[in-house]
This record gives C-alpha cells, sequence and structure tokens, in this order.
C-alpha cells in the first residue's frame, strides 16, 4: 500500500507539462512551490528530457521565476550518467545528444567517441541529424550494448507535441532489430532510489507529480510510490480509463494539487 498523499515528505515534480510548457508557467505553479515549502515538505526536479542537463535547467527555472539551483535538478541524463559511473567508469561511449548531454557526459569521466566505443547511449538529442541515427543504428546492429536516457514519445510543446527519444528507439529498431538493453529515466526504478538517496528519505516518503501515465504514473507500479497525474500535459482524461498505470489522484494541475494540500493539512 502506497504512503497517503497528505502524509507524503517529498514530491519528486516532473516539469515538461508538469510546472511549464515551453517558457509560458502553468497554472498554479508558484502557489503550488509554495505551499510546498510552508508545508515543510521537500521537492525535487525531476525529468526524463536529457536534452538539457541540471545546471541549463536550473537557469531555466530562474528565468521562469521559480527559485532553484542545479543541485535540485535530476534528470535522466544525470541518471544515466550515475548508473553506468557504478558500472563502466570512464567508458568509452557513443553518445546521440545535444551538447549540454555531451557536457554531462565528459564531466563524469566517459569518453566520446564515433569510433568502436564501449557502448552507445542514446539521449532526447533536438540536434539530431541522419548522420548519427545511421552511425547508432549500426552500433546497434553490431550488438554493441545500447542505453536510452529515457522512454518518453513525445515532448509536450505550447502548440502541441515533439517527437522525443521513444521515436527515435522505434526508428532504431525497425533499422537495426532492437529494443534497448537498459532505459534509465522514469519509470525505471533506479531514478527513484537514486533520488531517494540524494534527498536522504525512504522511497515509501516520495511522491511523484507528472502529466504522463506510462513514465510518471508507471513510477507507482515500478518503485512503489504514490503518484499524482495532472492533466495540464501529455495525457488527457480520456486516456486513463485504458491505462494499465492508474494514479493514486488526479488533478487538472499542480495548482489543484496546492489547494488540496492546504485543505487536507
Amino acid at each position: 500500500m502506497t504512503t497517503p498523499l497528505n502524509e507524503i515528505t517529498c514530491f519528486l515534480l516532473d516539469m515538461d507539462g508538469t510546472l511549464y510548457l515551453g517558457d509560458r508557467l502553468l497554472p498554479g505553479t508558484l502557489d503550488f512551490l509554495a505551499t510546498l515549502r510552508q508545508q515543510g515538505k521537500q521537492y525535487l526536479f525531476l525529468t526524463n528530457n536529457s536534452s538539457k542537463n541540471p545546471s541549463q535547467y536550473a537557469e531555466k527555472l530562474n528565468r521562469l521565476g521559480i527559485e532553484a539551483d542545479e543541485a535540485q535538478v535530476f534528470t535522466s541524463g544525470l541518471a544515466t550518467c550515475l548508473y553506468l559511473k557504478q558500472r563502466q567508469p570512464g567508458a568509452t561511449i557513443y553518445l546521440v545528444g545535444t551538447p549540454g548531454l555531451e557536457a554531462e557526459f565528459r564531466s563524469h569521466g566517459f569518453i566520446l567517441t564515433d569510433d568502436d566505443p564501449d557502448l552507445v547511449v542514446l539521449g532526447f538529442d533536438t540536434t539530431l541529424t541522419y548522420k548519427k541515427l545511421w552511425k547508432i543504428c549500426d552500433f546497434v546492429r553490431d550488438g554493441k550494448p545500447y542505453i536510452a536516457t529515457h522512454p518518453d514519445n513525445n515532448c509536450p510543446t505550447p502548440d502541441g507535441f515533439m517527437p522525443d527519444i521513444g521515436a527515435m528507439m522505434a526508428l532504431i529498431e525497425v533499422s537495426a532489430g532492437r529494443r534497448p538493453d537498459v532505459i534509465i529515466g522514469k519509470p525505471n526504478r533506479f531514478i527513484v532510489e537514486s533520488a531517494a538517496s540524494l534527498m536522504n528519505v525512504p522511497v515509501s516518503d516520495i511522491a511523484m507529480v507528472g502529466d504522463r501515465l506510462y513514465t510518471d504514473i508507471a513510477m507507482g507500479d515500478t518503485a512503489g510510490i504514490t503518484t499524482v497525474l495532472v492533466l495540464s500535459g501529455e495525457t488527457k482524461a480520456a486516456d486513463i480509463p485504458a491505462s494499465p498505470h492508474q494514479p493514486d489522484h488526479v488533478f487538472e494541475n499542480v495548482g489543484e494539487l496546492a489547494r488540496w494540500l492546504r485543505d487536507t493539512a
């Protein structure tokens, strides 16, 4: 049984589609964060989007009026670095990712190469080229260990959705005949355990707040934590009944969640 929401002490907060869309804060975001602080609850900004590193996300949050430093941001890219450091420190990697993700991997001691790497990593690469796709397909087809930072199919934007890493995984599977050996981000339990260690709280004291059923809410199944779905991003109310991953709570947005937390305090 998961922990009741009003007893949760630490919240993992998705960002894209939950706190903001593009460069626009979603309704109630500042009120929600103020409520968590007033109630003495911890929170960590947790995103599957690996196109930016924690420093870049902290810069964006502050630009939008949310006080944050990079230590408060945990990305699937960072989680992938930590996962690989435990298993293959200093490995040579063919990385499909943005310059920000490349900098993240180098800062953790990995060597980036396109010449016979130890393994390949697929990130959310908004600088993607056909040459990069061709290269990673070759390596995957040759049997190189294949890691993906997260599974999201689409990334929400103010105007709709842009293809995310899941779409690239599908292309690679059709071309090279393989799915990733490991997918690190939500809903992988590793990212929750890493966040719990970082925040120094037991996993059972954590709730995940996000807008995707197959990542944010699926964490309830893989990690056994309380989940909160907000309908401000990818998921619509009509999507919920057919999903194999059912949220513990559903709110229109984090502003409505803030009001619920105050009313039940």
